[in-house]
């Protein structure tokens, strides 16, 4: 499983930029328009090239020539925090939503040639890879935005108090790595993203998703319908569960990344039940399209790299996952932003940092999308 500094369409005063920061009283605004989640297929993806390594030759070349990349460690150079070499990993994994090309349907809007990342998320993988920590970082979060180098040379300025998710639409993926390095002072080993229309092919040609629902959901923006109980869910139904924001909870995008994090573990939980090793044509579908789906940093820019990546993660299971939202109160002068919660904050970045569980007290007494508990793994 990009950066919005533009609005979405028809919601005046969404955007990232680095103008004056709104000021808006009153009740959180529904916004119209779902944003994401993509960023949980990366994780996926990176799982199923482990699949593409038992093709050889013509297979290879065509898998490994599927592969995007972005040279991370070039645009940033060594004003980075130090790599902790402690035999873990930090994983910055996001989703992109480009207005071009198949993403266009699916997206909305105009074929702009733009990608925003409305979604984040930072997988912090233990020593001996048998557990993880992943950390939702929400997109309406103002921080403040450091100076950056983008992929093609081009430099940013630094900017105070803007969206989070502005830091890829103005400088990419490189600008997106060092806003969350700067954030969180934890050094990114690894860089994954993963588009709309790579997310909806991989749930159909994993023959869907088991999940369910305690709650009614209907969302017409996100084009889902789902009745409390137990569903299979379509490329579609997924991609629409991601990304709706005012389906359930308080329409904030902190209830949306409550849903993602459960469908992350529905996810996981159905690719260790898929025999693709039974089914050839299955097998190579999955990775041509994983491989398709999914831009990494340079070091983990062919299959061989991927597949060793991927192997390293396929011990981990839903049940050895903590999934956290980056502690966050509500911005009492802008009712749509949300502000770190910097001292709780803090927690979360140093027990990652040391390679240690992530504290409850963390977390505890932080902004909530009152999601929680709506969709489950099946």
């Amino acid at each position: 499983m990009t950066a919005e500094s533009t609005p979405e369409p028809g919601i005046p005063g969404e955007s990232g930029t680095t103008g004056p920061r709104h000021r808006a009283k009153g009740r959180r605004r529904k916004t119209r328009g779902g944003h994401k989640g993509l960023k949980i297929a990366a994780w996926t993806a990176a799982g199923i090239v482990v699949l593409g390594g038992t093709g050889v030759g013509y297979l290879y070349f065509k898998l490994n020539g599927n592969i995007k990349t972005v040279d991370i460690d070039q645009a940033l150079g060594t004003d980075r925090p130090t790599k902790v070499d402690n035999g873990s990993e930090n994983i910055l994994v996001l989703g992109s939503d480009t207005r071009s090309g198949s993403n266009k349907k699916l997206g909305g809007g105009a074929d702009d040639g733009s990608a925003r990342s409305d979604t984040a998320m930072i997988v912090h993988v233990y020593e001996g890879h048998k557990k993880a920590s992943v950390v939702s970082i929400p997109r309406d979060t103002l921080v403040d935005r450091p100076e950056c180098t983008d992929t093609d040379g081009n430099e940013h300025d630094a900017a105070s108090m803007v969206m989070f998710n502005s830091a890829y639409s103005t400088g990419g993926a490189a600008c997106a790595v060092k806003t969350v390095e700067s954030l969180t002072g934890i050094r990114m080993d690894h860089y994954l993203e993963v588009d709309f229309s790579g997310f909806q092919k991989l749930i159909d040609e994993l023959g869907g998703v088991d999940v369910t629902t305690t709650k009614n959901i209907t969302d017409r923006d996100s084009h889902l319908n789902l009745k409390a109980g137990t569903h299979t869910l379509t490329g579609k139904q997924a991609l629409g569960l991601v990304r709706t924001r005012h389906g359930v909870g308080d329409g904030s995008d902190l209830g949306r990344i409550q849903l993602q994090q459960a469908f992350i573990k529905a996810l996981i939980n159905q690719i260790k039940d898929v025999d693709v090793f039974g089914n050839p044509k299955k097998l190579y579908d999955l990775a041509n399209t994983a491989t398709k789906a999914v831009t990494t940093d340079s070091d983990l820019g062919n299959v061989n790299k991927l597949m060793s990546f991927a192997n390293g993660l396929k011990g981990i299971s839903s049940k050895n996952m903590t999934m956290v939202t980056m502690p966050v109160q509500y911005d009492p002068q802008n009712a749509n932003r949300v502000l770190v919660d910097k001292a709780k904050a803090k927690v979360v970045w140093k027990a990652l940092e040391n390679d240690r569980a992530i504290p409850r007290s963390a977390t505890k007494g932080t902004a909530t999308g009152q999601a929680e508990g709506v969709v489950t793994a099946s």
